[in-house]
């Protein structure tokens, strides 16, 4: 049967704690409670700071052995990009995945382009030799424009055995739809939330700071099992982060999938601990 793991885009917030981590948890145990519900996790501090081995490793080991990590791609090689150093790098970013890499629990490299990334000649240069210079990893590209979404896009994908990210985001002009393309045996989801009204504006807590409700994730399974049957392995990874609205989205969707499609996606949820006692503050 074909994996598929859900998880959160990042973990380590503060907000969490209350609602997600128990008030009494140090935050040095975050990582090891969050793995007690979930088998895989988005990185993405790494889009931040450009990330090492020693770091990585050292996430690796607070986890179980068959818990994965996809990793966002530093900004460096996205939003900000250096025509003279983005080689350089490249290089030292899938260096940092060496650990990961090793022990078999990378699941993929995130490239997620900004909206201003257009489909022009230049960047279509970039993007393919980018993808050249990482094929020796799991890449994943999420598009923000729409721009990206043609079929030459589509074969260029995978014939580089590179997969597609599928979003659910506002529906908003420029913006791409939500296509269930599998394009690669990786398989990648990414939940946004749906405020357009915040979607634009400065403030990128507000534009993650959304709940779906139950009848809008199970909208999606039918979808996922068509991703899953495309696909060997399918992350999928819930970004409204906001006040610990994403693992709470995530376990009900592993819910959804284990009593709707029979299948666990992550640790079961008879398997979830109860919560830890609190201490009153």
């Amino acid at each position: 049967m074909n994996d598929i793991r859900v998880g959160t885009s990042g973990f380590d917030y503060l907000d969490w704690v209350g609602n997600f981590y128990p008030r009494t948890l140090p935050r040095r145990d975050f990582l090891a409670w969050y793995a007690r519900f979930f088998s895989t996790l988005e990185l993405n501090f790494t889009y931040y700071r450009m990330p090492d081995a020693d770091s990585l490793e050292a996430l690796r080991a607070r986890v179980p052995a068959g818990f994965d990590f996809s990793v966002k791609a530093h900004e460096s090689l996205t939003h900000r990009v250096d025509p003279a150093a983005w080689r350089g790098a490249a290089d030292t970013f899938a260096a940092a995945l060496a650990p990961l890499v090793r022990h078999d629990q990378l699941a993929a490299v995130l490239l997620q382009f900004p909206f201003s990334f257009h489909y022009e000649p230049d960047q279509r240069r970039y993007l393919k030799d980018l993808l050249d210079r990482l094929r020796a990893l799991p890449c994943v590209v999420e598009f923000r424009n729409v721009q990206w979404m043609t079929p030459r896009v589509f074969d260029a994908l995978s014939r580089a055995q590179v997969g597609l990210c599928a979003v659910d985001a506002p529906d908003l002009p420029g913006l791409p739809a939500s296509l269930d393309r599998a394009t690669a045996p990786l398989g990648y989801v990414r939940f946004h939330g749906r405020n357009e009204a915040t979607w634009w504006g400065g403030d990128g807590a507000a534009r993650y700071d959304y709940r779906y409700g139950p009848d809008e994730l199970a909208a999606w399974l039918p979808r996922l099992e068509t991703l899953r049957g495309a696909t060997k392995r399918l992350r999928v990874h819930f970004n409204n982060h906001r006040r610990g609205q994403a693992p709470d989205n995530a376990r009900e969707l592993i819910r959804l999938i284990a009593s709707r499609m029979g299948v666990a996606a992550s640790p079961p949820p008879d398997t979830w601990p109860a919560p830890a006692p609190e201490l009153p503050l």
